[in-house]
C-alpha cells in the first residue's frame, strides 16, 4: 500500500508559513496607512511672559555671565598684577606676562562673549564666533567701548548665530559668517557711541562723587547694595561704571574710586547685614552662603516681606557716605560690585588702595570695620528691633 502524501498543496506546515507571511506582509502596509501623530503646538507666550523671559535672558542670564567673563580676565589679571611686585624676577617675569594677556582688551571681550554664549545655551560654531564678536565689541570705537559693547555685540551675534546652526550641512561657514556680520557689525558701529555713552556717565558718577561725596556715598551705596540682592548682576554694573582708565582727570579718578568704594560698602552691607540678621533662622550655614555667596537667597523673602531689607539699606545709608569722606575707601571696576562674595570685593579694594599708596595694615582696619563689622551690627541692632515691634516675625528670613 501507498503511503498518503503530506505534501500536496494548500496542506501541512507549508500552508502554516504562508498564512504567516501573509500577515507580516499586511503589517507594514498598515503602518503606512497610519496617519501620522499631530505635532504638540507649544502655546504662544504673553506678552507679560515674553517680556519677563527675555528679561530673564538678557539681564540676569547675559550680565551675570558677562560679570564671569570679566572676573576670569581682567580682576584675575589685577589680583595677579599684585603678586608680581614681588620681588624675585622669575615670578615678576612670569606674573607680568600673564597680566599683560589678562588685560588685554580683545582677551576680556572675548571672554565676556564666550560666557554670554554660554549662559545663552549656544552650540559649538556660534560659542567660537562669540569670542571675536565680543572681542569686537569691546574695542570698537575710540577707546574702546569696554564690556557694554562686548555685552551688546555678543548678545546679537549668539541669537542670530542660534537661529541659523543645527539648520544647514555647512554650519562651519553659516554659522561663523552670520554671528560676525550681525554681532560685528552692530559691535563696530555702535562701538563708538557706546563707548562715547559710558565714558560720559562714568566721569559724572566720579565727579559728582568727588564734589559732593555724601550723597552720592548714601545713593551709590545703597543702590548697588540692592542691585546685588536683586536677580541682577551687581558685577556687571561696577565693570561697566567704575572704569578709571577713561577718567579724564584726576579728580575724576578719585571720584569713580571712592564711588566703587562706596558701591563695595554697600554690596557688603547687604552680605553681611543678611548673614546676621537672618542668623536666628539660617545659623552658620547661612552665614556661609550669603556672607561669602550672594544675598540674592533673600530674594524670595524679600518679595513676600520687603520689610527685610531694611537692615541691610540702613546699614548701607550709615557706612557709605562714612567711606566717601573720614575712611577715604577706594576701589576700581568688577570688584565694586562683589561685596565679600569669595572677598573678591576686600581683594579689590586692598589692591586698589595698595597703589594709591595707604599702608596695608590701614587698609585691613578699614575693610574690617566698614565691610565686616559695622555692616553686622548695624544689621543685627535694626532686625532686632524691626522683631520687637513685629515689623520682622519668625522664618521671614529663612532660606529654603
Amino acid at each position: 500500500m501507498k503511503r498518503p502524501s503530506h505534501n500536496k498543496k494548500g496542506s501541512g506546515k507549508p500552508a502554516v508559513k504562508n498564512e504567516a507571511q501573509a500577515v507580516r506582509s499586511e503589517q507594514p502596509e498598515k503602518e503606512k496607512n497610519k496617519a501620522p501623530a499631530p505635532k504638540e503646538i507649544k502655546p504662544k507666550r504673553t506678552f507679560k511672559e515674553a517680556l519677563g523671559y527675555y528679561a530673564d535672558r538678557y539681564f540676569i542670564k547675559a550680565m551675570g555671565a558677562m560679570a564671569k567673563g570679566i572676573f576670569a580676565s581682567l580682576l584675575i589679571g589685577t589680583i595677579l598684577a599684585q603678586f608680581a611686585r614681588i620681588p624675585w624676577e622669575p615670578l615678576q617675569n612670569f606674573l607680568n606676562s600673564v597680566v599683560s594677556v589678562c588685560q588685554n582688551g580683545y582677551v576680556i571681550g572675548g571672554a565676556i562673549g564666550a560666557a554670554i554664549a554660554l549662559a545663552l545655551g549656544a552650540k559649538t560654531f556660534t560659542l567660537c564666533s562669540a569670542v571675536v564678536v565680543g572681542a569686537i565689541g569691546y574695542m570698537s570705537g575710540a577707546g574702546g567701548a569696554g564690556p557694554v559693547g562686548a555685552y551688546v555685540a555678543a548678545i546679537v551675534g549668539i541669537e542670530f548665530g542660534r537661529l541659523v546652526e543645527g539648520k544647514t550641512k555647512v554650519d562651519i561657514i553659516v554659522v561663523p559668517l552670520t554671528c560676525l556680520m550681525t554681532g560685528g557689525l552692530v559691535g563696530y558701529l555702535l562701538g563708538a557711541p557706546l563707548g562715547t555713552f559710558m565714558a560720559w556717565l562714568s566721569e559724572k558718577i566720579g565727579m559728582a562723587t568727588y564734589l559732593s561725596p555724601i550723597p552720592m556715598g548714601i545713593i551709590i551705596s545703597v543702590a548697588l547694595g540692592l542691585i546685588l540682592t536683586a536677580p541682577i548682576s551687581s558685577a556687571a554694573v561696577a565693570a561697566i561704571i567704575f572704569n578709571i582708565d577713561k577718567a579724564p582727570n584726576e579728580e575724576v579718578r578719585t571720584g569713580m574710586m571712592l564711588a566703587a568704594g562706596a558701591a563695595t560698602i554697600g554690596c557688603c552691607c547687604h552680605m553681611v547685614g543678611f548673614a546676621v540678621a537672618s542668623f536666628r533662622e539660617n545659623k552658620w550655614g547661612g552665614v556661609v552662603s550669603q556672607g561669602l555667596g550672594t544675598s540674592m537667597l533673600q530674594v524670595p523673602n524679600a518679595l513676600k516681606h520687603p520689610q527685610i531689607l531694611i537692615p541691610p539699606v540702613l546699614a548701607s545709608a550709615v557706612l557709605g557716605p562714612l567711606g566717601t569722606t573720614l575712611f577715604q575707601m577706594k576701589n576700581i571696576g568688577i570688584a565694586g560690585g562683589m561685596g565679600t562674595c569669595g572677598l573678591v570685593g576686600q581683594i579689590g579694594t586692598f589692591t586698589t588702595m595698595l597703589g594709591e599708596g595707604t599702608e596695608w595694615w590701614e587698609i585691613l582696619l578699614k575693610v574690617l570695620l566698614l565691610h565686616i563689622v559695622a555692616p553686622g551690627l548695624i544689621a543685627f541692632f535694626c532686625s532686632e528691633l524691626l522683631r520687637k515691634i513685629g515689623w520682622i516675625k519668625k522664618n521671614d528670613m529663612l532660606l529654603d
